[in-house]
């Protein structure tokens, strides 16, 4: 693995003197980081380097102060989704398989913050004692969280997901063993039945990764909306509308909730509205555009289980002042099929189950199991016939899962 912990290995406090010296001659001439600009700064210090060296020193010295430091190689290796630094000799990755530590460190605790709060910056965010957690989303689309001690025990604690360009297709993740063989028959007949759905499951279980590709299915004669606290979904589609939420500024002014941002897609005409996380009062605006002839809506929530849906939507709802009896009825009108994503031990992500809604005597929504994971295929529930009449389809999608059910 490639590591970057400044200039050269083993650097040292020799060289973490140089990277100070290159920073104050870089202030006090107002001179931008550039490469040249740092080569210069680099010889100012009095220092005898050959070209090579120079070169090579001015990259990574670059990289410390306007790239992504002793990060930049995690983060431009494409297997790589997050990494996080929790102490400067303490950086994880996760490359699909589980966190993994790294040989990558910093020289200390204090580099680890001034990388953070650069980052915030970079990001149009205010990061210090007065404000001491941020959470933003850098230029490049990558996802950044990072808190300062003394709320971090110890060290600034820095959490980076990366977006990658490209969604991943549905075909790379039935591949992938996210979807089981013959799984995306179900999914491509849950698009153009246009029926709403949700995405269901824990942190980094894939829940962006499979609505981005679920996206992408949809026909390009249709007009896909989306509202995200942070813009994270890569649906690979000819006519897409972003809006993403906004933090108020210094002054207090200036917020753009999710809430807000469900109310103005709803006046831009989509024929497909998303919210990217369902975790606050937004809940109620989508509900009700659910219930206003808005086919085909979908977005993601956490929730540990398909069945603890309904509860995690009631406490919203209630949150954002919606009474539980008519949050209930705004669900079961509005929503159809739940699409739970598990992680297991090695790190692998699957759909781990289907469900479908329906409300129960005494009129609360509850869901039913319809599919669940196989290793060939889905296998079918009790709640796979009602499924099935959803997805308005005779087509028997699941011979295999009752095989395998079968133990054939």
């Amino acid at each position: 693995m490639r590591t970057s912990t400044g200039v050269g290995a083993g650097r040292g406090t020799t060289s973490a003197g140089l990277l100070d010296g290159v920073r104050q001659w870089l202030a006090e001439s107002g001179a931008e980081a550039t490469p040249a600009r740092v080569a210069q700064a680099l010889r100012e210090q009095g220092r005898v380097l050959g070209d090579a060296e120079v070169l090579g020193a001015a990259e990574q010295l670059r990289s410390e102060l306007v790239g992504s430091g002793p990060l930049e190689p995690l983060l431009a290796d494409p297997s790589v989704t997050d990494v996080l630094v929790s102490a400067p000799d303490r950086v994880w990755v996760d490359r699909g398989g589980g966190l993994e530590l790294t040989a990558v460190s910093f020289p200390d605790a204090a580099a680890v913050r001034r990388l953070a709060q650069r980052l915030a910056a970079v990001a149009g965010r205010r990061l210090d004692d007065a404000r001491p957690w941020v959470d933003a989303r850098l230029p490049d689309g990558t996802r950044l969280h990072a808190v300062l001690p003394p709320v971090a025990v110890g060290c600034t604690c820095l959490s980076l997901r990366v977006v990658r360009p490209r969604a991943f297709t549905l075909d790379e993740l039935v591949a992938a063993g996210t979807v089981p063989p013959g799984g995306d028959r179900v999914l491509r007949a849950l698009l153009e039945a246009r029926l709403s759905f949700l995405i269901s499951g824990g942190t980094g279980t894939g829940k962006t990764t499979l609505l981005s590709a679920l996206l992408g299915l949809v026909g390009p004669d249709e007009r896909i909306v989306l509202a995200e606290d942070s813009a994270e979904l890569r649906p690979d589609h000819p006519h897409v509308v972003r809006l993403e939420s906004r933090p108020a500024n210094q002054e207090g002014a200036g917020l753009v909730t999710l809430q807000d941002l469900v109310r103005q897609a709803l006046r831009m005409r989509p024929d497909r509205l998303v919210v990217g996380e369902v975790r606050g009062p937004e809940v109620v605006s989508l509900l009700a555009a659910l219930n206003t002839g808005h086919e085909g809506g979908c977005g993601t929530v956490h929730a540990n289980a398909a069945a603890d849906v309904p509860a995690r939507l009631e406490a919203l709802g209630t949150a954002a002042g919606l009474d539980r009896a008519a949050l209930h009825s705004q669900v079961a009108a509005a929503l159809a099929v739940v699409l739970h994503l598990v992680r297991d031990r090695a790190g692998r992500r699957r759909i781990a189950e289907v469900h479908v809604l329906e409300r129960d005597p005494s009129g609360l929504v509850r869901t039913v199991p319809a599919l669940r994971w196989g290793a060939r295929a889905f296998v079918s529930e009790r709640g796979w016939e009602r499924l099935r009449g959803l997805l308005r389809t005779d087509t028997d999608f699941l011979d295999g899962g009752r095989r395998d059910e079968r133990g054939e």
